[in-house]
């Protein structure tokens, strides 16, 4: 019996969440497995891996082939190199204590270098909120301004008016005043 770490898919259309299981090579990809060894979810920024390493290892050591994106899973989460340094140890080319050290400042350079994606990806979503607000306050500003500029033209155009039929009645009013006058004079 060959077995293979490969994905078995969870999760619903559109939004897939793999299991990553060592199962027999001819069972049906969602079907039966032997072990699960971790979850694997491809929708978070980064993606979001949660692995067994020790049971990852076992299994490589009894002689399981992983797939190639289950291999890049192992790779990424150090279980590939825990398994280079084991068979190194086993030959006695390395210590436990030498191997464990190489494992720990692998893992700490790559919690580093995922920790700087995580911080880049929420300056990057900060900086397009900033940008968005900042466009919406402009947008906002010249509606305003728009809006004044259009209540000042229609009091403008009023006033003229209000003017004009004050100057009329005033006109009107100054001849029927003459009119009086000359009227009273007589």
């Amino acid at each position: 019996m060959s077995v293979k770490i490969r994905l078995q898919r969870h999760g619903k259309k559109g939004k897939p969440f793999y299991w990553v299981v060592a199962a027999d090579a001819r069972s049906k990809r969602d079907g039966k497995y032997l072990e699960k060894i971790g979850t694997y979810n491809p929708n978070t920024n980064p993606a979001t891996i949660d692995l067994n390493i020790d049971s990852a290892v076992k299994w490589l050591h009894n002689g399981a082939q992983p797939t190639d994106t289950a291999r890049a899973i192992l790779s990424y989460k150090g279980a590939l190199l825990k398994h280079h340094l084991d068979g190194g140890i086993r030959k006695g080319a390395l210590t436990q204590e030498q191997a464990d050290a190489k494992l720990a400042t692998w893992l700490e350079e790559k919690t580093g270098t995922v920790d700087a994606k995580k911080e880049g990806l929420t300056k990057a979503q900060a900086d397009v909120k900033a940008k968005a607000f900042k466009a919406e306050q402009d947008v906002n500003a010249k509606r305003l301004a728009a809006a004044a500029q259009a209540e000042a033209d229609a009091i403008a155009a009023a006033t003229p008016a209000v003017e004009e039929e004050v100057a009329e009645v005033e006109a009107e009013e100054a001849p029927a005043a003459e009119e009086n006058n000359e009227i009273t004079e007589a």
